[in-house]
């Protein structure tokens, strides 16, 4: 597989002297067409930071930035238009990422409004059909569409929000933390979710968690991230059964597991 992403010896520092802190440091990276790059870390790794600037939504303080080969580093939001429509994302908490004077169909196709995106041949026109194909695809009715997203539960917004991120067809869904505020009776619903659409439409997809048990279900690599540094890169499994940093089996560690009924 091409690379879509490359990353090459990324950095992101805030403040200045000795109050000078790297939130990315140094990072360099692969995320390749149709993978599956899961990126995992407690808080304060750097994790966030980082998509943040695969997203354009940051400006990395050194090292360089490549989405299909083109430099995406410093440039300005108005030739950003290529990167908008074929990067998408979903947030944390969708109760904060949804705008509540909204119905739900103006949220779902407030992406095909943008002007970056008009009149780009990958960005649907028919807003209406595209609107029933995406919350068909979520796994909502129709109807959901004249409702406000109070009248949803966490589970169900965070599916408006997959949908919302669906509606331009973007190549890359970059999902932050997208199940954990969500109940555990749902999460394992969500997950399952992005897997098939991930898989139905052919994304690339960048999942970050803290946790490496939920990036097990959705990832074939992860990147596992300490203090804004790369500890571990590899296959979801190898990492997982294998780790070869210590950070990497402590993060294991203080997973949570039910006692083996057989002991």
């Amino acid at each position: 597989m091409s690379a879509l992403y490359e990353v090459r010896d990324l950095t992101r520092t805030f403040g200045r002297g000795q109050h000078e802190v790297r939130a990315v440091d140094g990072v360099s990276l692969d995320v390749p067409s149709g993978g599956r790059l899961g990126i995992v870390g407690e808080s304060g790794s750097g994790k966030s930071t980082l998509i943040r600037m695969l997203a354009a939504l940051d400006t990395p303080t050194s090292g360089q930035l490549l989405f299909q080969g083109r430099s995406i580093t410093g440039l300005p939001e108005s030739r950003l238009g290529f990167l908008r429509s074929a990067v998408q994302l979903v947030f944390q908490d969708p109760r904060s990422s949804l705008d509540p004077r909204m119905r739900v169909g103006q949220i779902i196709t407030e992406p095909l409004r943008s002007r970056l995106l008009r009149g780009r041949e990958d960005v649907p026109s028919d807003r209406s059909q595209r609107l029933a194909e995406v919350l068909e695809a979520v796994g909502l009715p129709l109807d959901a569409a004249r409702r406000y997203p109070h009248e949803f539960s966490g589970g169900q917004r965070q599916r408006i929000a997959i949908a919302r991120a669906l509606a331009p067809r973007p190549q890359v869904l970059i999902a932050d933390e997208p199940v954990s505020a969500l109940d555990v009776s749902v999460r394992a619903q969500v997950l399952n979710l992005l897997n098939d659409l991930v898989r139905d439409n052919a994304l690339t997809l960048v999942f970050v968690s803290h946790d490496l048990t939920v990036v097990q279900h959705v990832c074939d690599t992860v990147a596992v991230m300490r203090a804004g540094q790369l500890v571990e890169l590899g296959p979801t499994a190898e990492v997982y059964h294998r780790p070869k940093a210590d950070y990497t089996r402590a993060l294991l560690d203080a997973v949570p597991r039910l006692p083996d009924p057989a002991a």
